[in-house]
Protein backbone atom coordinates (compact mmCIF):
# COMPACT_ATOMS: atom_id res chain seq x y z
CA UNK A 1 0.00 0.00 0.00
CA UNK A 2 1.39 3.43 -0.89
CA UNK A 3 2.34 5.61 2.06
CA UNK A 4 -0.42 7.95 3.27
CA UNK A 5 -2.86 6.77 0.60
CA UNK A 6 -6.28 5.98 2.06
CA UNK A 7 -7.42 2.58 0.78
CA UNK A 8 -10.60 2.12 -1.25
CA UNK A 9 -12.56 -1.13 -1.29
CA UNK A 10 -15.06 -0.96 -4.16
CA UNK A 11 -17.77 -3.46 -5.02
CA UNK A 12 -18.81 -3.76 -8.66
CA UNK A 13 -22.15 -5.57 -8.74
CA UNK A 14 -22.23 -5.69 -12.54
CA UNK A 15 -25.65 -6.83 -13.88
CA UNK A 16 -26.80 -8.35 -10.59
CA UNK A 17 -29.32 -7.37 -7.95
CA UNK A 18 -33.02 -6.77 -7.37
CA UNK A 19 -34.34 -4.16 -4.98
CA UNK A 20 -35.40 -6.09 -1.87
CA UNK A 21 -32.38 -8.37 -1.67
CA UNK A 22 -30.00 -5.53 -2.56
CA UNK A 23 -31.38 -3.29 0.16
CA UNK A 24 -31.10 -6.11 2.66
CA UNK A 25 -27.43 -6.77 1.88
CA UNK A 26 -26.45 -3.11 1.88
CA UNK A 27 -28.22 -2.52 5.19
CA UNK A 28 -26.22 -5.41 6.68
CA UNK A 29 -23.01 -3.89 5.36
CA UNK A 30 -24.01 -0.44 6.59
CA UNK A 31 -24.75 -1.83 10.05
CA UNK A 32 -21.26 -3.32 10.26
CA UNK A 33 -19.76 -0.04 9.08
CA UNK A 34 -21.63 1.92 11.78
CA UNK A 35 -20.41 -0.46 14.50
CA UNK A 36 -16.86 -0.05 13.23
CA UNK A 37 -16.97 3.71 13.78
CA UNK A 38 -14.66 5.67 11.54
CA UNK A 39 -13.11 3.06 9.25
CA UNK A 40 -9.54 3.22 7.99
CA UNK A 41 -10.63 2.88 4.37
CA UNK A 42 -13.28 4.17 1.98
CA UNK A 43 -16.01 1.72 0.98
CA UNK A 44 -17.89 1.93 -2.30
CA UNK A 45 -20.76 -0.02 -3.82
CA UNK A 46 -21.47 0.26 -7.56
CA UNK A 47 -24.87 -1.35 -8.23
CA UNK A 48 -26.88 -1.36 -11.45
CA UNK A 49 -28.41 2.07 -12.09
CA UNK A 50 -31.95 1.03 -11.14
CA UNK A 51 -30.75 0.36 -7.56
CA UNK A 52 -29.08 3.70 -6.93
CA UNK A 53 -32.20 5.41 -5.58
CA UNK A 54 -33.32 2.61 -3.23
CA UNK A 55 -29.77 2.10 -1.93
CA UNK A 56 -29.12 5.78 -1.26
CA UNK A 57 -31.29 5.65 1.86
CA UNK A 58 -29.74 2.34 2.95
CA UNK A 59 -26.21 3.78 3.05
CA UNK A 60 -27.14 7.02 4.81
CA UNK A 61 -24.92 7.64 7.81
CA UNK A 62 -22.76 4.59 7.12
CA UNK A 63 -19.86 6.17 5.18
CA UNK A 64 -20.57 3.82 2.28
CA UNK A 65 -20.40 5.65 -1.05
CA UNK A 66 -22.35 4.78 -4.18
CA UNK A 67 -20.97 4.69 -7.69
CA UNK A 68 -22.05 4.09 -11.26
CA UNK A 69 -20.74 1.28 -13.44
CA UNK A 70 -20.43 3.33 -16.61
CA UNK A 71 -21.50 6.63 -18.16
CA UNK A 72 -21.87 8.31 -21.53
CA UNK A 73 -19.34 10.94 -22.51
CA UNK A 74 -22.06 13.53 -23.19
CA UNK A 75 -23.94 15.38 -20.46
CA UNK A 76 -27.30 14.83 -22.18
CA UNK A 77 -28.83 14.15 -25.57
CA UNK A 78 -30.37 11.54 -27.85
CA UNK A 79 -28.59 8.50 -26.44
CA UNK A 80 -31.30 5.95 -25.67
CA UNK A 81 -30.39 3.59 -22.86
CA UNK A 82 -27.35 5.58 -21.71
CA UNK A 83 -26.77 7.57 -18.54
CA UNK A 84 -24.59 10.63 -18.11
CA UNK A 85 -22.10 11.37 -15.34
CA UNK A 86 -24.25 14.35 -14.37
CA UNK A 87 -27.24 12.04 -13.93
CA UNK A 88 -25.17 9.74 -11.73
CA UNK A 89 -24.10 12.72 -9.63
CA UNK A 90 -27.76 13.72 -9.36
CA UNK A 91 -28.56 10.19 -8.14
CA UNK A 92 -26.06 10.52 -5.29
CA UNK A 93 -22.98 8.85 -6.79
CA UNK A 94 -19.45 9.82 -5.87
CA UNK A 95 -17.61 7.57 -8.32
CA UNK A 96 -18.02 6.08 -11.80
CA UNK A 97 -16.24 3.02 -13.18
CA UNK A 98 -15.05 3.50 -16.77
CA UNK A 99 -13.12 1.22 -19.08
CA UNK A 100 -13.96 -2.06 -17.38
CA UNK A 101 -12.79 -4.95 -19.55
CA UNK A 102 -16.37 -6.15 -19.95
CA UNK A 103 -17.29 -2.78 -21.47
CA UNK A 104 -14.22 -2.86 -23.67
CA UNK A 105 -14.97 -6.42 -24.85
CA UNK A 106 -18.79 -6.54 -24.90
CA UNK A 107 -19.34 -3.03 -26.27
CA UNK A 108 -16.17 -2.48 -28.27
CA UNK A 109 -15.04 0.48 -26.18
CA UNK A 110 -11.62 1.78 -27.11
CA UNK A 111 -9.25 3.59 -24.80
CA UNK A 112 -10.27 6.78 -26.61
CA UNK A 113 -13.89 6.13 -25.55
CA UNK A 114 -12.72 5.48 -21.99
CA UNK A 115 -10.76 8.72 -21.96
CA UNK A 116 -13.83 10.69 -23.05
CA UNK A 117 -15.90 9.05 -20.33
CA UNK A 118 -13.27 9.80 -17.70
CA UNK A 119 -13.33 13.45 -18.79
CA UNK A 120 -17.12 13.39 -18.39
CA UNK A 121 -16.79 11.98 -14.87
CA UNK A 122 -14.39 14.78 -13.96
CA UNK A 123 -16.68 17.34 -15.57
CA UNK A 124 -19.50 16.17 -13.29
CA UNK A 125 -17.30 16.54 -10.22
CA UNK A 126 -17.06 12.79 -9.58
CA UNK A 127 -14.14 10.38 -9.20
CA UNK A 128 -13.31 8.13 -12.14
CA UNK A 129 -12.20 4.54 -11.55
CA UNK A 130 -10.32 3.81 -14.77
CA UNK A 131 -9.74 0.12 -15.48
CA UNK A 132 -6.80 -1.40 -17.31
CA UNK A 133 -5.62 -4.97 -17.79
CA UNK A 134 -4.34 -7.57 -20.22
CA UNK A 135 -6.05 -10.62 -21.70
CA UNK A 136 -4.84 -14.16 -21.18
CA UNK A 137 -3.39 -14.26 -24.68
CA UNK A 138 -1.49 -11.02 -24.10
CA UNK A 139 -0.16 -12.36 -20.82
CA UNK A 140 1.10 -15.54 -22.51
CA UNK A 141 2.92 -13.38 -25.06
CA UNK A 142 4.54 -11.46 -22.14
CA UNK A 143 2.84 -8.24 -23.24
CA UNK A 144 1.29 -7.32 -19.89
CA UNK A 145 3.30 -4.17 -19.21
CA UNK A 146 3.14 -3.00 -22.83
CA UNK A 147 -0.66 -3.43 -22.93
CA UNK A 148 -1.25 -1.81 -19.55
CA UNK A 149 1.14 1.03 -20.39
CA UNK A 150 -0.68 1.86 -23.63
CA UNK A 151 -4.07 1.68 -21.90
CA UNK A 152 -2.83 4.10 -19.24
CA UNK A 153 -1.52 6.52 -21.85
CA UNK A 154 -4.65 6.41 -23.99
CA UNK A 155 -7.35 6.11 -21.30
CA UNK A 156 -6.32 8.74 -18.73
CA UNK A 157 -7.06 12.37 -19.61
CA UNK A 158 -4.81 15.31 -18.78
CA UNK A 159 -6.85 16.45 -15.80
CA UNK A 160 -6.28 13.40 -13.61
CA UNK A 161 -5.40 14.09 -9.98
CA UNK A 162 -5.22 12.03 -6.82
CA UNK A 163 -8.62 13.44 -5.85
CA UNK A 164 -10.56 12.70 -9.04
CA UNK A 165 -8.97 9.52 -10.39
CA UNK A 166 -8.45 5.94 -9.25
CA UNK A 167 -6.72 3.35 -11.44
CA UNK A 168 -7.82 -0.29 -11.22
CA UNK A 169 -5.60 -3.05 -12.58
CA UNK A 170 -7.81 -5.99 -13.54
CA UNK A 171 -6.14 -8.73 -15.55
CA UNK A 172 -8.95 -9.83 -17.86
CA UNK A 173 -8.09 -13.50 -17.52
CA UNK A 174 -8.58 -13.32 -13.72
CA UNK A 175 -12.03 -11.69 -13.71
CA UNK A 176 -14.67 -14.13 -12.50
CA UNK A 177 -12.43 -17.14 -13.10
CA UNK A 178 -11.17 -17.76 -9.59
CA UNK A 179 -7.62 -17.30 -10.90
CA UNK A 180 -5.31 -14.57 -9.64
CA UNK A 181 -1.78 -13.54 -10.57
CA UNK A 182 0.93 -14.28 -8.04
CA UNK A 183 1.66 -11.63 -5.45
CA UNK A 184 4.93 -10.89 -7.28
CA UNK A 185 3.04 -10.40 -10.55
CA UNK A 186 0.59 -7.97 -8.97
CA UNK A 187 3.40 -6.08 -7.23
CA UNK A 188 5.29 -5.76 -10.51
CA UNK A 189 2.34 -4.35 -12.44
CA UNK A 190 1.35 -1.97 -9.66
CA UNK A 191 4.92 -0.69 -9.35
CA UNK A 192 4.91 -0.13 -13.12
CA UNK A 193 1.60 1.76 -12.94
CA UNK A 194 2.82 3.88 -10.01
CA UNK A 195 5.97 4.84 -11.88
CA UNK A 196 3.92 5.77 -14.96
CA UNK A 197 1.50 7.84 -12.89
CA UNK A 198 4.29 9.68 -11.09
CA UNK A 199 6.10 10.42 -14.32
CA UNK A 200 2.98 11.81 -15.97
CA UNK A 201 1.08 13.39 -13.08
CA UNK A 202 3.94 14.12 -10.63
CA UNK A 203 2.74 14.42 -7.02
CA UNK A 204 -0.81 13.47 -8.03
CA UNK A 205 0.50 10.21 -9.44
CA UNK A 206 2.25 9.45 -6.18
CA UNK A 207 -1.00 9.82 -4.26
CA UNK A 208 -3.36 8.25 -6.79
CA UNK A 209 -5.08 5.11 -5.51
CA UNK A 210 -4.23 1.94 -7.41
CA UNK A 211 -6.71 -0.91 -6.94
CA UNK A 212 -6.31 -4.56 -7.78
CA UNK A 213 -9.30 -6.45 -9.21
CA UNK A 214 -9.87 -9.94 -10.50
CA UNK A 215 -11.29 -12.74 -8.34
CA UNK A 216 -10.63 -10.85 -5.10
CA UNK A 217 -12.12 -12.73 -2.15
CA UNK A 218 -11.64 -13.08 1.59
CA UNK A 219 -9.08 -15.86 1.17
CA UNK A 220 -6.64 -13.78 -0.89
CA UNK A 221 -7.46 -10.21 0.14
CA UNK A 222 -5.04 -10.02 3.06
CA UNK A 223 -2.06 -10.94 0.90
CA UNK A 224 -3.11 -8.66 -1.95
CA UNK A 225 -3.87 -5.63 0.21
CA UNK A 226 -0.49 -5.94 1.97
CA UNK A 227 1.42 -5.41 -1.28
CA UNK A 228 3.19 -2.13 -1.94
CA UNK A 229 1.27 0.17 -4.30
CA UNK A 230 -1.97 -1.80 -3.86
CA UNK A 231 -4.31 0.76 -2.32
CA UNK A 232 -7.47 -1.29 -2.28
CA UNK A 233 -9.57 -3.58 -4.41
CA UNK A 234 -12.23 -3.58 -7.09
CA UNK A 235 -14.33 -6.58 -6.09
CA UNK A 236 -16.84 -8.37 -8.31
CA UNK A 237 -18.87 -11.39 -7.20
CA UNK A 238 -17.65 -11.27 -3.60
CA UNK A 239 -19.19 -7.80 -3.17
CA UNK A 240 -22.77 -9.01 -3.71
CA UNK A 241 -23.34 -10.07 -0.10
CA UNK A 242 -22.26 -8.43 3.14
CA UNK A 243 -21.01 -11.79 4.38
CA UNK A 244 -18.48 -12.06 1.55
CA UNK A 245 -17.65 -8.37 1.17
CA UNK A 246 -17.12 -7.40 4.80
CA UNK A 247 -14.00 -9.58 5.37
CA UNK A 248 -12.39 -7.89 2.35
CA UNK A 249 -13.25 -4.47 3.75
CA UNK A 250 -11.73 -5.49 7.08
CA UNK A 251 -8.34 -6.11 5.49
CA UNK A 252 -7.98 -2.34 5.03
CA UNK A 253 -9.66 -1.05 8.22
Amino acid sequence: MAAKVRPLIAGNWKMNGLKSAAQREVKKLAGRMRKQGRPGCDVLVCPPAHLLAPLLAAVKGSRIALGGQDCHAAASGAHTGDISAEMLADAGCGYVIVGHSERRADHGESSRNVRAKAEAVHRAGLRAIICVGETGAERKRRQTLAVVGKQLTDSLPKGCTARNTVVAYEPVWAIGTGLTPTADDVAQVHAFIRARMQRRFREHGAGMRLLYGGSVKASNAVELMALENVDGALVGGASLTATDFWPIVQTSI
